[in-house]
C-alpha cells in the first residue's frame, strides 16, 4: 500500500493526472500539520476540539462526547489533552469544520511508519516508554469487572481519562515520532481513519498489540457512530503545490 500511494502520486494513477516534481512539493503545511512525502498534510498531534457558538469559539472538554447538535472543530496543538470519546462520524465532521478531512487509512499508515517503514514510529523494536502504551485501566477504578462494565455508559464516563497513567498531553512522549514530526500515532488514543469499514488505528494507552503491533494495530469491530474513552483522531488535508496554488 505504501509503494502504491507514493508511486501513484509520482506516476499519476488517475486518467489525465500529472505527476508533480519533487521541487514543487510544498515546503510547509497549514499550522499544526506536517507534509508527508509531498503527498498530503497530516496533523502533528492528535486532535483537540473547540466548540463553535454564536459568541465565537471555546474549548470543548476532552472528556466528553459532543452532543448531536454541537458544532465542533478539530485543532492540532502540542501540549494539550487530545479528544477522546469521539465517533468516526463526529471526527469526520470536526475535520471538515477546519477545512480538512479525516485521514485515509493508507495515508495514516505511511505517516506512522515513516521512511524507511518501521513497525513503530521510532524503529522496528518496541522501546519501553517511547510511546504512551503502558497505561492502567481507568474502568476498574470506578467499575467492577462485569459484562455491563463494557457498555456505553461506563465506557464514556468522563472521569476515565482524567485518571493517572491514562491519556497524555499531545507530544508529551517526545520519542513517539519519526522524521515527519508527527506524534503519538502509536498509543495514547485510538485514531479513527476513513476506510470502507469503520476503522481505528494505532492502539491506545492500554493496548498497542492486541490487534496488530505498533503502526499495524487495526480495529474494525465498531460502527462509525461508536465512541468510548479510548477513541480519538487526527486530520489530514490535500494541498496544491506552490506552482499551481492560487
Amino acid at each position: 500500500m505504501r509503494f502504491f500511494l507514493l508511486a501513484c502520486f509520482l506516476s499519476a494513477c488517475a486518467p489525465g493526472a500529472k505527476s508533480v516534481p519533487a521541487a514543487q512539493w510544498p515546503v510547509a503545511c497549514p499550522e499544526g500539520m506536517s507534509v508527508v512525502e509531498g503527498l498530503f498534510c497530516i496533523d502533528r498531534w492528535e486532535a483537540a476540539l473547540v466548540e463553535i457558538t454564536e459568541g465565537g469559539e471555546r474549548p470543548f472538554s476532552a472528556y466528553e462526547t459532543p452532543a448531536a447538535h454541537a458544532r465542533v472543530r478539530a485543532v492540532s496543538q502540542g501540549g494539550v489533552v487530545p479528544q477522546g470519546y469521539v465517533s468516526r462520524d463526529q471526527a469526520e465532521q470536526a475535520c471538515k469544520e477546519s477545512g480538512k478531512r479525516l485521514c485515509r487509512e493508507d495515508e495514516w499508515t505511511v505517516a506512522c511508519t515513516g521512511t524507511p517503514p518501521r513497525t513503530f514510529p521510532y524503529g522496528d523494536k518496541r522501546s519501553k516508554g517511547a510511546c504512551n502504551d503502558s497505561g492502567v485501566s481507568p474502568l476498574h477504578v470506578f467499575y467492577t469487572e462485569a459484562p455491563e462494565t463494557y457498555q456505553a455508559g461506563p465506557m464514556n464516563d468522563p472521569r476515565l481519562n482524567q485518571q493517572p497513567r491514562t491519556v497524555a498531553k499531545t507530544g508529551e512522549f517526545a520519542r513517539c515520532t519519526n522524521g515527519y514530526g508527527v506524534f503519538d500515532m502509536v498509543g495514547n488514543l485510538h485514531e479513527w481513519v476513513m476506510s470502507p469499514r469503520p476503522t481505528f488505528r494505532g492502539g491506545y494507552y492500554q493496548d498497542t498489540t492486541g490487534n496488530g503491533d505498533g503502526c499495524a494495530y487495526r480495529t474494525t469491530a465498531h460502527m462509525a457512530s461508536y465512541h468510548d474513552y479510548s477513541t480519538g483522531f487526527r486530520c489530514c488535508a490535500d494541498f496544491l503545490p506552490p506552482a499551481t496554488a492560487r
